[in-house]
């Protein structure tokens, strides 16, 4: 069966894996070829252990690649905990357990055990704390002092050994928005395995301006060797996490508003182990005439964006963005035996794609929304298809908010809920279709909406709900209340039930659907979010044990960044939401911009249905 007859299929909801049929209403099926699996990072067991008051919570991975029916043993010091295989669940409570215990789990596939797990330790208290090295204060060239904290992370296998890392990077407290004029502090990005080891810092330089819209940096294994690499815009003076100098060192381009509009820019792919700069080639999208992206003093010249996506649908690509207000620009790019090579340009300056200016947001997302084994690029109110044509563009405009995924599990296919800065007289704020752009219902709006939210908070209805601009609806877009949850930023899989909690600042929250009210499940005391009222985590992923979400929020002083996990027992088992192809390029584009929190490419909440295997082969075990 050739790619067109599959595509044409798929489009009527059918897909083949061999001689199987498989069909699926609701989200991406994993299953565009069976022939095309997705290359994605090999991951140990990832148990954690925590001392609880009665004994210690165990939790470890379900991986993507495993069958339905693994089942585990688990051990703590060398003695088995269970007394048959776990078959249910990927957590346990062991009541005798104590904080000098050591635990490993054993899958066990066919009857026979496998090998154990790495050890795990117990932490002491429901977080890790990883130490971070602040850099040393700054001055200026105006005589203005400043400080760092750090702000957004990302997480990454480094070194190939199926634990990730966390990359940090550090902010100066005088970042700017675009809008605003005034030298910065220099960006600094260091790298740090759990125990807090630094492996590198990299220092962007006096021709890098500090701020949310300026340094997007991914983490990703381009090359399919187990490691990944990091990538980002660098400049003259940039210096590599072995300290060799980027282009000339000696230039300083800032003028005396701080901006930088002149002088040559830089994409530098870094080796994630050691900081070293790989290849650098000439920043595309080109900054070009200041003035052609909307103004002319560098506001919309240096709104940047970027992503990982699978173009060919088995192999990862870097996506490099520049500007959303007017013009859009957006370059494809391949990492292949050390080579940087562009795969395609999308630019609505481009004869035909005029209706794609200006609709561009704060952020992007990724996924195959038309179920062709490719992933598309959804940036804002438009979509880019994997080969770089436009998609769809739904006109709406610019907006600050924007979610993916399987958000209605009635249909077929995944759904976009946005909000947009642009008052609307039809859809302000929109729930469309993710694959042809369909408005699927809209509310009018009068004004700038700033924030909007998707999440299954409430069982009673299936799907997730959405939040904006005073009122909260289903995914059928029917109105619950005009009460509003705590928190339009952030939302997170927490404790043992299927819906989602939600993040805000430095806690934890349950929604009480019966009273329109919040419970707190945790505040994480000496810890602080990032970004002013956005108030992100530095980072929110499934970064270790079973399915459910860890948060990463800094120490109130930035010496350390702290991974809480939760240590509720539950009876759901799904794999690692990190072998779902969505949900990981999500923790790769979260430190984008505006944050956005990650989400599945099948539905998770209450009333979900078994969730799609997925099509990936994982790169070699070490």
């Amino acid at each position: 069966m050739n790619r067109k007859m599959r595509k044409g299929m798929r489009k009527l909801g059918l897909c083949f894996l061999g001689a199987a049929l498989c069909c699926s209403v609701g989200g991406y099926t994993g299953q565009a070829d069976a022939a095309s699996p997705r290359q994605m990072e090999y991951l140990d067991r990832g148990v954690v252990a925590v001392k609880t008051g009665t004994g210690v919570f165990v939790s470890w991975r379900l991986l993507g690649t495993e069958g339905a029916s693994v089942s585990f043993n688990v051990y703590r010091d060398g003695v088995k905990v269970n007394a048959s295989p776990i078959t249910n669940s990927t957590n346990l409570q062991d009541n005798v357990g104590t904080t000098s215990s050591k635990y490993t789990v054993r899958a066990v596939v066919n009857g026979t055990e496998q090998a154990a797990s790495p050890i795990a330790a117990v932490w002491g208290s429901n977080y890790l704390s990883v130490p971070l090295i602040k850099p040393a204060d700054g001055t200026t060239p105006d005589g203005v002092s400043y400080t760092y904290s750090a702000n957004d992370a990302s997480a990454g296998d480094l070194d190939g050994d199926g634990k990730y890392e966390l990359i940090v990077k550090w902010d100066p407290s005088n970042s700017k928005d675009n809008s605003q004029s005034g030298y910065t502090g220099e960006v600094f990005i260091d790298a740090y395995k759990l125990d807090g080891t630094r492996l590198w810092r990299i220092g962007l330089g006096k021709n890098i301006r500090a701020g949310a819209h300026y340094t997007q940096f991914m983490v990703y294994d381009l090359d399919g060797d187990g490691k990944a690499e990091v990538a980002m815009k660098t400049a003259d003076g940039s210096k590599d996490g072995t300290g060799t100098v980027i282009g000339d060192g000696t230039k300083d381009y800032r003028n005396s508003s701080g901006y930088i509009l002149t002088g040559p820019e830089y994409l530098t792919i870094f080796n994630g182990l050691t900081g070293k700069a790989l290849t650098t080639v000439n920043y595309d999208p080109p900054r070009g005439t200041v003035s052609s992206w909307g103004d002319n003093y560098g506001n919309r010249v240096d709104r940047f964006l970027a992503g990982i996506a699978y173009l060919d649908g088995e192999r990862p690509s870097l996506v490099m963005a520049r500007g959303y207000y007017t013009r859009s620009v957006l370059v494809a790019y391949d990492y292949r035996n050390g080579q940087l090579t562009k795969r395609w340009t999308f630019d609505s300056n481009t004869s035909g794609n005029n209706a794609y200016a200006g609709q561009g947001n704060h952020n992007l997302s990724v996924g195959d929304v038309d179920n062709d084994g490719r992933d598309e690029i959804i940036y804002g109110a438009m979509a880019v298809d994997d080969n770089g044509t436009g998609l769809y563009t739904t006109g709406l405009g610019h907006g600050d908010a924007m979610h993916l995924g399987d958000l209605d599990p009635d249909r077929a296919g995944m759904e976009v809920f946005q909000v947009h800065e642009v008052p609307s007289a039809t859809a302000g704020v929109e729930f469309r279709d993710a694959r042809t752009g369909a408005l699927i219902w809209g509310i009018p709006t009068s004004s700038d909406i700033g924030r909007g939210m998707a999440a299954d908070i409430d069982p009673r209805y299936k799907g997730e709900e959405v939040w904006a601009a005073g009122a909260l609806y289903t995914a059928k877009g029917q109105l619950i209340s005009n009460t509003l949850p705590s928190s339009t930023n952030f939302g997170i899989w927490w404790d043992g039930d299927l819906s989602r909690e939600l993040l805000d600042n430095n806690r934890i929250d349950k929604w009480n659907y019966a009273t329109s009210t919040t419970t707190n499940l945790l505040t994480a005391s000496g810890a602080t979010s990032n970004n002013g009222t956005k108030a992100t985590p530095a980072l929110q992923a499934d970064l270790l044990g079973d399915w459910r979400e860890e948060a990463v929020w800094r120490s109130t002083d930035s010496s350390e960044l702290r991974i809480y996990t939760t240590t509720v027992i539950t009876d759901t088992r799904i794999y690692t939401l990190m072998h779902d192809p969505v949900y990981r390029l999500g923790i790769a584009w979260q430190n984008v911009a505006y944050n956005q929190p990650p989400h599945t490419s099948f539905y998770l909440g209450t009333g979900m249905s078994t969730p799609p295997v997925p099509n990936i082969k994982v790169t070699a075990a070490p």
